[in-house]
């Protein structure tokens, strides 16, 4: 099934990637620097661009914050796991990877891949149900960071977690009650964050396959963080670790 990409930053990296753009939408009138370049990189590419009416604009995507842009692109390539220790060893890294279990936010599924592709994660696990999965909200909110990021698709969580622990990577699951806080382990090992779903944190039977549980400490009458500010943080400490600053 073939899927939408919205969004001028999110289009321009599209483009800029290896992913594979049937056709690029603009509204017609609209101008600007960033679309003078979505222009600029679909011509490069060979990739046909239209000039569309607002009927015809409004009649594929109903989001209301596309940026006057949409790409048509194939439906999203899902690989197998053994692709993220292919990638890590092909960049001579040990292998760091984020499972998402059941995060149904597509902007916090976004600003999670957006942070993980900047802190060079090699893939993110999603569930195939109970979740949402990689569409052009995601997409937009990520901007333009799941063309560059690599996800797999899961019928159960907790089977990807045994898999991964066969391939030899450490299991860090993000839990609010324990006892370790989340700067006390070395992420220096091949490892995997493990973040649970907005509200209810991780299910019982993937916490217990977790290797290690780590938590954020709060200080405040609030107790908890949105989950992508939460991963956000875990990330961040796998790379403070890796990179010793």
């Amino acid at each position: 099934m073939s899927r939408y990409v919205i969004g001028k930053n999110a289009v321009i990296e599209l483009l800029q990637s290896k992913e594979n753009v049937d056709s690029i939408y603009i509204l017609f009138g609209a101008k600007g620097l960033r679309l003078d370049k979505i222009r600029a990189l679909a011509k490069k590419r060979s990739i046909p661009v239209r000039d569309v009416n607002k009927q015809k604009f409004r009649n594929m995507v109903e989001d209301e914050t596309t940026q006057c842009v949409i790409a048509h692109v194939g439906e999203k390539e899902y690989v197998q796991v053994e692709q993220f220790i292919k990638i890590a060893q092909s960049k001579d890294e040990n292998p760091f990877i984020v499972v998402c279990d059941e995060v149904e936010d597509p902007h916090n599924l976004g600003a999670i891949t957006r942070t993980a592709e900047a802190c060079g994660a090699h893939g993110i696990v999603i569930p195939k149900h109970r979740s949402v999965q990689v569409n052009h909200t995601v997409t937009k909110a990520s901007a333009g960071a799941t063309e560059h990021l690599q996800f797999t698709r899961v019928t159960n969580t907790g089977t990807a977690i045994d898999e991964l622990k066969k391939l030899g990577i450490w299991i860090v699951g993000a839990d609010a009650k324990a006892p370790k806080i989340y700067t006390e382990v070395d992420y220096t090992v091949p490892v995997a964050i493990v973040i649970g779903s907005e509200g209810k944190g991780l299910r019982r039977l993937v916490r217990e396959k977790c290797d290690i549980l780590v938590k954020i400490p709060m200080f405040g009458q609030i107790t908890s963080l949105n989950v992508s500010v939460a991963t956000s943080l875990l990330l961040y400490e796998v790379i403070r670790n890796r990179e010793n600053f």
